[in-house]
């Protein structure tokens, strides 16, 4: 149950983590030669597209696996996820065929977005649906460590490369390498998920629902029932995701650019974090089984708040404080991941479950998440402030600590008993 449901999510934030860990090759392939910082924040703008095309990618597979099973729609995702990547990985490049090789990317991120939107939101209902209700918060946070095990798995990729073929030959033909591994990491994932069966919960929601002989319409009734529940799950998102790409994705991009440290130290630097957030997030979540959602959320959203510009401060002593600050910032969205999913979980009733998480967090991504390090970016050459990007993780703090200080607890209740 924890490997299937957590594949999808390695596979997804490998390919989104190994697009952002290399954007600064991509910016030189795919866009016209120029000015460096328009091309890089082109490359962010395409990175970003994908967080535009999530919503809608959870309202495709969200409807599907709301009516018809989890099973199948998780299995297509990955599919999806998959076969984009390894098309970035063949794409020829701006300077064999021009435009059409920068409209090729956007398509192929485009794709990812469609499949990351039903991705998670499945993977969490069917996980939710088949854990006991006192370690549902243990349990789901195996799956979000998926999304931050496939960006640790991209960034000692990345890292391998660099040290391994050196930059030239990184530059030249080695950034393909990431993007075709996850054709065969799909594939194991398929078979995985291809022997799964339906959860528990789902099958008692669709018998009822054929026995009153009322056909399930989950996308009109998440929007008309629980908008609140909707707006709040985007607003929890908001942190989760401008800290998860603040912290794995423009960090090592910051050190780079901003700061001018060697590639080699970033992509350390950046593994590391990973690594110990890894490590600690089924901690957070077996956390919010015994003290509480709530708790967990409003005390990691302060911590955003107040952390932001010291770990951006102490970036800039480079050297192990750099790599400190740097783990700490992490951790943030550790616990926010570690928490995130079971309580989303327990704000929905079964027969909209998967849309309902799916399209929330789609949301919070889109607004978040995939515009992070593009503004984070644009900030620090518009304004030459290099703690610019500390004041917008701080911005999407405080709309997280407001809905967590609205939240309802709801740690250990029968998921049956959600209206």
């Amino acid at each position: 149950m924890v490997i299937a449901g957590a594949v999808g999510s390695v596979i997804e934030y490998f390919d989104f983590g190994v697009y952002g860990y290399v954007a600064t090759i991509l910016a030189v392939h795919f866009f016209a030669a120029g000015d460096p910082i328009a091309a890089l924040l082109s490359t962010l703008a395409t990175f970003a597209v994908a967080f535009v095309l999530r919503p809608v990618g959870a309202l495709l597979f969200g409807h599907y696996g709301d009516r018809f099973g989890r099973k199948n729609a998780l299995a297509a995702t990955v599919i999806l996820m998959a076969a984009a990547s390894g098309l970035i990985g063949i794409l020829p490049s701006y300077a064999a065929i021009g435009l059409g090789a920068t409209v090729l990317l956007v398509l192929a991120r485009c794709l990812q977005g469609l499949a990351a939107g039903g991705e998670l939101g499945g993977a969490a209902s069917f996980v939710a649906e088949q854990s006991p209700n006192h370690r549902r918060g243990l349990f789901t946070s195996t799956t979000q460590m998926g999304a931050l095990g496939g960006s640790l798995i991209a960034s000692l990729t990345v890292l391998i490369l660099n040290l391994t073929l050196g930059a030239e030959t990184m530059q030249d033909w080695g950034w393909r390498i990431p993007f075709l591994m996850a054709i065969p990491i799909g594939l194991f994932g398929l078979w995985i998920r291809s022997g799964l069966e339906e959860s528990e919960e789902f099958e008692k929601a669709r018998a009822a629902a054929a026995e009153l002989k009322k056909k399930q319409q989950p996308i009109r009734t998440l929007f008309t029932r629980y908008p609140v529940k909707l707006l709040q799950v985007v607003a929890l998102s908001v942190l989760l995701f401008s800290a998860y790409y603040i912290a794995y994705v423009y960090v090592n991009i910051h050190m780079q650019t901003a700061l001018e440290f060697s590639a080699d130290f970033a992509y350390l630097s950046t593994t590391l974090t990973l690594l110990v957030s890894v490590i600690l997030m089924p901690y957070f979540g077996y956390l919010s089984d015994k003290i509480g959602r709530k708790p967990v959320f409003v005390v990691a959203s302060i911590a955003g708040i107040v952390l932001a510009v010291p770990a951006f401060m102490l970036f800039e002593f480079g050297g192990p404080v750099a790599v400190i600050s740097h783990i700490i910032l992490g951790l943030v969205d550790s616990a926010l991941m570690g928490v995130a999913l079971s309580t989303y979980a327990e704000m929905f009733p079964t027969p909209v479950r998967y849309t309902g998480i799916a399209f929330g967090f789609s949301v919070g991504a889109a607004l978040a998440g995939g515009t992070s390090p593009y503004i984070a970016t644009w900030l620090v050459d518009a304004t030459g402030n290099l703690l610019a990007p500390a004041f917008f993780l701080m911005g999407t703090g405080v709309i997280t600590l407001i809905a967590a200080f609205m939240l309802k607890e709801t740690r250990g209740i029968e998921l049956q008993d959600v209206a």
